[in-house]
């Protein structure tokens, strides 16, 4: 039986589990199996590794995509260069470490992203916005970061975000958990007024479908994305990962 998981803290809601599980009954993959593995720290993922020697693959969540790092045996290049990591592959004891976040996100944003959106605002400094911030610059879109520790020069903070930043700014991307299930009455605080139909709304949660961000963004006219496709996306590339040749762990 093949395995793989994920790892993070707290899994209770976790899209992985589902989406392997019903992956593999609807491909009529009866080999593997996915679990969770919520990890208090990231010393415990010695203790998974030990107790789990059969392991090909780990997904890694929130809090953990940038604490991962120093157990890898070897990094993807875009790893290398964002500092986060959300795929695993397992093989002879050896972690080699992606991150499909980046794939994910840019092949969902390109679905409504126009020539318009040269700036955007990215909401959240953490593990995922690295990948964010990665794609961003590719495709050549400057980045404001938004921060509740905001650093001169370099971020800034949400009090600061006034009206005249909003027009500017024209793609906003919440990598934040505010909004997620259960607590979908919260947003991130921005002068949600100063939006138009020309505003392109990114929420890298899915869960609810439509966050306090994104129908605050709808009733003022812009186009909003909710982060479903990205994760699809990035459990696939994942898959594609733990199932490649030796040439995967060349990059």
């Amino acid at each position: 039986m093949r395995r793989f998981g994920l790892i993070g803290y707290p899994l209770s809601h976790s899209f992985s589990q589902k989406f392997f599980t019903e992956k593999f009954r609807n491909e009529h993959i009866a080999d593997c199996t996915y679990e969770n593995f919520p990890l208090l720290q990231i010393g415990e993922l010695e203790k998974v590794l030990a107790e789990n020697p059969g392991l090909e693959g780990l997904n890694v969540t929130i809090p953990y995509k940038e604490q991962v790092i120093p157990f890898l045996h070897w990094q993807d290049p875009i790893v290398q260069t964002i500092g986060a990591c959300n795929c695993i592959r397992i093989r002879d004891g050896q972690l080699s470490g992606y991150n499909t976040d980046v794939a994910g996100f840019e092949r969902s944003l390109r679905q409504y992203l126009q020539p318009s959106h040269r700036k955007a605002l990215v909401l959240g400094t953490g593990g995922a916005a690295k990948a964010i911030y990665y794609v961003l610059q590719k495709l050549g879109i400057s980045c404001l970061e938004v921060s509740r520790s905001p650093q001169p020069g370099q971020r800034i903070s949400y009090e600061e975000i006034t009206p005249a930043i909003v027009h500017e700014y024209t793609l906003i991307v919440n990598t934040t958990p505010l909004g997620m299930y259960p607590k979908t009455e919260e947003c991130p605080p921005l002068p949600y007024h100063s939006l138009t139909p020309n505003h392109y709304l990114f929420d890298l949660v899915y869960n609810p479908a439509q966050t306090l961000f994104l129908r605050k963004g709808a009733e003022q006219g812009a186009v909003t994305k909710n982060g479903m496709d990205m994760l699809v996306i990035q459990a696939e590339e994942s898959w594609r990962i733990w199932n490649g040749g030796l040439e995967w762990l060349t990059g």
